[in-house]
This record gives structure tokens, C-alpha cells and sequence, in this order.
């Protein structure tokens, strides 16, 4: 564990801690809401200097380009969970569906790193995957002013407008991610087509 994995895995604890947050007892005080912010902040922060670790000190490794991605996949559809459950999206079957798109994908995107490493190949991050986590991050970040300027009681007459926007970058994300999942299993079928004709 190096100190670029050992940011990785900072992720990796916060995103309970940050659903064990969001579930505790909702208060006009907005108590609960700065830590929310703060823990997705942070989160955010290690994500960048993680990478930056890695390169600037020569800490790459296969292990990191696939733990890396993996805890902004533990952390991101935590926070989704939270949103689905609070309703923030409007609840109803279309956020349903795109969560379960989310966690299908993210299943999907596993499956095919298990069969390249099988194949002796690590298939770190492409850049449809980093859009699509950006995308992700951008979901969170306007899902969770929503929610904060709902529980705070703030724009009342914007709130609605609000958690459209939401829910709009919501699918924007959702469709990044499964043209992101194609380009991944373009190049699993691509290179699985290789090394059977090797």
C-alpha cells in the first residue's frame, strides 16, 4: 500500500461514512449537510492526488489503475443509492432504471477487466471512462445541492427546477457510461481476436 493506493482507499472508507451521514436523522439545523459536502469533497481530492502521487513519485503499478477506478465506482454508486432511496430525482421507475444501468455497467466493466487479466493484460481507465466519471461526479455534485437546499429549506420556488437539472446530468452520465462500456468491450473483443490469432 503506497501512498497513492493508501488515497485510493480513503474512498473506499468514506463512502459508507458517507451513507451512514446522509441516513441520519434529517434536521433543519443542516448538520448533517456540511459533513456530506466535506466527505464529498475529500473524496473528490484524493481521487485527483492519487493519480498525481502515482506519476510524480513512480508509484503507477497495475494494481492502482484498477483500484483506483474501483473505489470511484464504490464511492459514486453509493451516492446515487443515497439520492434513489431520499427520492431527490423524483423517485418513480426512470431513476430506478438508470441506477440499475449504473450498476450494470460497473458490473459489466469488471467482468471484462477479470477476462483481459486473465489474458495477462491490466485494462486500466480509457478516456470514455474518465468523462463518464467526471459526468458521475457532476451528478453528485448538483444532486447533492438539491438535496442540501431541500433539507435546508433554501429556494423553495428553484427547487424543483433544480432537481430536473439533476436528474437531467443524472442521464447525461448514464449515457456516457454505456458508450463507454462498448468502447471497453470493442477492445476486449479486439484484443481477445488478437491473441487467438497469435
Amino acid at each position: 500500500m503506497n501512498l497513492a493506493n493508501m488515497l485510493t482507499f480513503l474512498r473506499i472508507i468514506l463512502a459508507p461514512v458517507f451513507l451512514i451521514i446522509f441516513f441520519l436523522p434529517k434536521d433543519r439545523s443542516g448538520v448533517t449537510i456540511p459533513v456530506l459536502w466535506i466527505i464529498f469533497i475529500v473524496s473528490e481530492i484524493t481521487d485527483y492526488f492519487d493519480g498525481l502521487a502515482a506519476r510524480k513519485l513512480n508509484l503507477t503499478s497495475d494494481f492502482g489503475k484498477l483500484f483506483d477506478p474501483f473505489a470511484d465506482t464504490i464511492m459514486q454508486i453509493t451516492c446515487f443509492l443515497c439520492f434513489l432511496i431520499d427520492g431527490i430525482w423524483g423517485g418513480g421507475m426512470i431513476p430506478v432504471v438508470l441506477f440499475l444501468f449504473a450498476v450494470y455497467r460497473e458490473l459489466g466493466i469488471l467482468f471484462i477487466r477479470n477476462l483481459m487479466l486473465r489474458k495477462g493484460i491490466t485494462l486500466g481507465a480509457r478516456i470514455g471512462g474518465k468523462i463518464k466519471t467526471v459526468l458521475y461526479i457532476t451528478a453528485v455534485g448538483v444532486t447533492l445541492l438539491a438535496v442540501s437546499f431541500e433539507r435546508l429549506g433554501f429556494f423553495g420556488s428553484l427547487l424543483p427546477r433544480i432537481k430536473a437539472g439533476a436528474l437531467i446530468v443524472f442521464f447525461i452520465s448514464i449515457i456516457a457510461a454505456v458508450v463507454s462500456f462498448i468502447d471497453y468491450l470493442v477492445i476486449y473483443l479486439k484484443t481477445a481476436k488478437h491473441i487467438k490469432q497469435e
